[in-house]
């Protein structure tokens, strides 16, 4: 998956090439039906599968409702990432609901996504990892009882500034950490399958059976309980990000979306029932750790392989959070539309740090307040995500509309109205949970989206200033080609 940068030799005085030549950056087609369906579902594994049980069990009420709530996350992921495939084969311009919200509804839209994913959803979502993160790597040290909130802090905060260091020190060194814990996290899945299995094998069936008991009935319930399940499933669009990177796109995009999600799906419905075999639903819910007490109950002297597998899922699940969203910012700040400065280049590194460290910064102080546990940074990413997700269903129909001479070699199904239906989905998944039970989360991040208007013009307009120039000599960056602006 390659950005490659060549660098020329530049002037010391004048920062310009001595060759007349700009530094070139280039996406290359590397990415083929393998790699793609290990970007896809090296990202949607990480922390969720390993936490989000508790959240589900608590508004669904039931191990058959959450069940249940587990597979339709996987259908509305699945429904999602096909309107993307006609999206992404439209537009061949890699960023994902930037590119479509700009072609759909122009500037401003698209200014506002990226305003709200570098100031919110980015951040939030590596913070939330992070703090899974911690979570499994301090639990085995307080048995009996939780780690205390600071020292969960302190170690998602080493997460999150080890993981900006190995970004900004090489592209390299990220990509071999992101391969090395995806081979670890399908690890600790397949042994939690088999444990299951086994455990299902010697007639552990208590927990399953009258499984629909007690369901909950409340829409608005429901909804909160998807919200932590669509959180285990986010990065379904990641390959939209790297369109441009796609190796036969017309052919592997639809290829990998219809084997990776379903996959993901599959493993998540068969993890959560192993989870049923040994343990009730209260004791899920009480458990801040759930593969830990899991594994402590089947996999016996060996447990402690779980909570250090898991550690690395979610570690290498930030990794790969944290360069999305580098990748974002440095795309938002090189189109004009964040600061000039986060599109600059490392000179010795060649890695877009500014943007890693804006992006890390952000993510640290969400990690602060004693309201940013795990249910609290949930709602915070999934309550803003879900509205552009939102908007970007609805544009598959406005561009139908628009752009019919567009061409499009993927229509997703007329006859099954997927984006209508996920559109409306969308908005369910808005509106239900204010009205089940509201939170000032809800409230901040709509104040997050709102408030991009106000700096709009500003950061539209400025160019480079008296800071900018400070911050390029501090960090040693390098803007990229003019024209690629």
């Amino acid at each position: 998956m390659g950005v490659e940068v060549r660098q020329r030799k530049f002037d010391s005085a004048s920062n310009s090439s001595t060759d007349g030549q700009d530094n070139v950056v280039e996406l290359k087609k590397e990415v083929g039906i393998l790699g793609g369906i290990s970007l896809v579902v090296g990202t949607m594994i990480g922390s969720g599968i390993f936490m989000s049980p508790a959240s589900i069990l608590v508004y669904a009420n039931s191990v058959g409702a959450s069940l249940c709530i587990w597979a339709g996350c996987g259908v509305l992921a699945t429904f999602g990432a096909m309107s993307y495939i006609e999206l992404g084969l439209m537009i061949k311009k890699s960023g994902a609901e930037y590119q479509y919200l700009k072609a759909a509804y122009g500037d401003v839209a698209a200014y506002l996504l990226a305003w709200t994913s570098i100031i919110v959803t980015k951040p939030s979502s590596f913070a939330i990892i992070a703090v899974g993160f911690a979570q499994y790597v301090t639990t085995p040290f307080y048995p009996g009882c939780l780690p205390p909130a600071t020292v969960q802090k302190c170690a998602a905060a080493f997460c999150i500034l080890l993981i900006t260091l190995i970004n900004c020190f090489s592209v390299k060194l990220s990509n071999f950490v992101q391969i090395f814990f995806t081979a670890a996290k399908l690890l600790i899945i397949a042994a939690i399958i088999v444990g299951g299995f086994v455990m299902l094998g010697q007639g552990h069936t208590e927990n399953l059976t009258n499984a629909f008991e007690g369901s909950a009935t409340s829409f608005s319930a429901i909804a909160v309980a998807f919200y932590s399940g669509l959180w285990s499933y986010d990065g379904w669009n990641q390959l939209n990000f790297v369109t441009e990177e796609l190796d036969n796109p017309v052919r592997n995009f639809p290829l990998t979306i219809m084997i990776g999600i379903p996959m993901v799906t599959v493993f998540y419905i068969l993890v959560n029932i192993a989870y049923f075999t040994v343990m009730t639903p209260s004791e899920i819910i009480a458990s801040s750790a759930v593969a830990i007490t899991f594994g402590d109950r089947v996999f016996g002297p060996a447990s402690f392989i779980v909570p250090v597998a898991v550690a690395c899922s979610t570690f290498g699940a930030a990794n790969g959070s944290a360069f999305t969203a580098s990748r974002l910012t440095y795309a938002a700040g090189r189109n004009g539309h964040m600061l000039k400065l986060f599109s600059f280049i490392s000179v010795e590194r060649l890695t877009p740090s500014p943007a890693l460290i804006f992006n890390s910064f952000i993510a640290l102080l969400m990690i602060i307040p004693d309201a940013s546990n795990f249910s609290t940074l949930v709602d915070y990413f999934t309550f803003a995500s879900w509205i552009f997700y939102g908007a970007t269903f609805l544009s598959v129909l406005v561009l139908r509309y628009r752009r019919p001479d567009w061409e499009r070699p993927y229509r997703v199904s007329v006859f099954l109205p997927i984006p209508a239906i996920c559109f409306i989905a969308s908005l369910y998944l808005i509106v239900a949970p204010i009205i089940e039970s509201p939170q000032l989360a809800y409230l901040y991040a709509a104040i997050f989206i709102v408030a991009g208007l106000i700096f709009y013009f500003p950061l539209i307009y400025f160019k480079k200033g008296p800071l900018t120039s400070f911050l390029q000599e501090l960090l040693e960056v390098v803007p990229p080609p003019a024209e690629e602006y």
